[in-house]
């Protein structure tokens, strides 16, 4: 892989990852049409990290917020547990505390089920991923489905719901849509915004909620492919090919972030559906036509 092509790599990916087109069937339709050997899913990765970097600026006050209330949640839970052993032995009516009783200790609960059902799919799938990106037709299906669902996205009528009327079922249900989303082709950002928006939440925090709650399963992709990431045969110029791609991904990627606001919030989903629905065509041309 040359510079040249990693710039290009970081480039769509920054561009795909938040508008909701798929940088997954991007990347691969991108790799097959031109031969690009990236050396594994560890660059594709890298590309996420990139992104991951643009959402932590963008909102760098609510992550901030949901660690220091995430730590917090883990010592009122303790507590908790010391003062139910505290009551079995003194047999004293002790009273436990409160552990989820602001917004941002809901949101922190929300995005961990979520979580759960992600993770799930993502490891169980891994090799079906894989295998997909090596063939053109699936990115092509996937952006297919894709269009169809930012179609659907425009017409949800605008919901009023924040994380304090969110339930747990509803951050499962778009962890479960999250972990699909791994498939090329299916925008993750697409698919878990149209989720978000079908349980009823507001516009602008059915983005938000979507951005953050990708860092773990990024996280949690990263840690499952590191280990299998020979660094021994990379060489100085992988190296700096990967450095490369991942800054001009994280760079585009908070441009693409600040946009995709706008476009939630004056429903303009329907311009990215027939984008979708372009490529994909041209994705299953391809598959037949090579």
């Amino acid at each position: 892989m040359s510079l040249l092509q990693s710039v290009l790599l970081g480039l769509i990916q920054g561009l795909t990852e938040f508008l909701p087109v798929s940088s997954s069937g991007h990347l691969a339709i991108f790799k097959q049409f031109f031969q690009i050997e990236t050396g594994g899913m560890f660059f594709d990765i890298l590309l996420h990290i990139g992104t991951l970097i643009a959402v932590f600026i963008v909102y760098y006050k609510d992550i901030f917020r949901m660690i220091k209330e995430g730590f917090a949640i883990i010592g009122d839970s303790f507590v908790n547990v010391a003062t139910f052993f505290k009551r079995v032995i003194t047999k004293e009516d002790l009273p436990y505390r409160k552990i989820v009783h602001n917004s941002y200790r809901k949101f922190v609960m929300l995005v961990i089920v979520s979580t759960i059902p992600t993770g799930i799919i993502g490891i169980a799938a891994k090799d079906l991923v894989s295998a997909a990106e090596q063939i053109l037709l699936v990115p092509g299906i996937c952006l297919i489905i894709t269009a169809v669902l930012l179609f659907i996205a425009d017409r949800i009528p605008d919901g009023g719901k924040t994380p304090k009327q969110v339930t747990y079922t509803n951050a499962f249900l778009i962890g479960i849509s999250q972990g699909i989303a791994t498939m090329p082709g299916l925008s993750r950002s697409g698919t878990t915004i149209t989720a978000c928006l079908s349980t009823g939440m507001t516009r602008k925090f059915a983005v938000k909620y979507s951005f953050i709650m990708s860092i773990p399963a990024i996280l949690g992709a990263l840690v499952v492919e590191i280990k299998d990431v020979e660094f021994a045969a990379l060489q100085s110029a992988d190296i700096l090919n990967y450095i490369v791609g991942t800054l001009v991904a994280a760079v585009v990627g908070y441009i693409c972030i600040k946009t995709m606001l706008v476009v939630v919030r004056k429903k303009k989903f329907t311009i990215f559906s027939i984008y979708c629905l372009i490529m994909g065509l041209v994705s299953i041309g391809g598959y037949f036509y090579m």
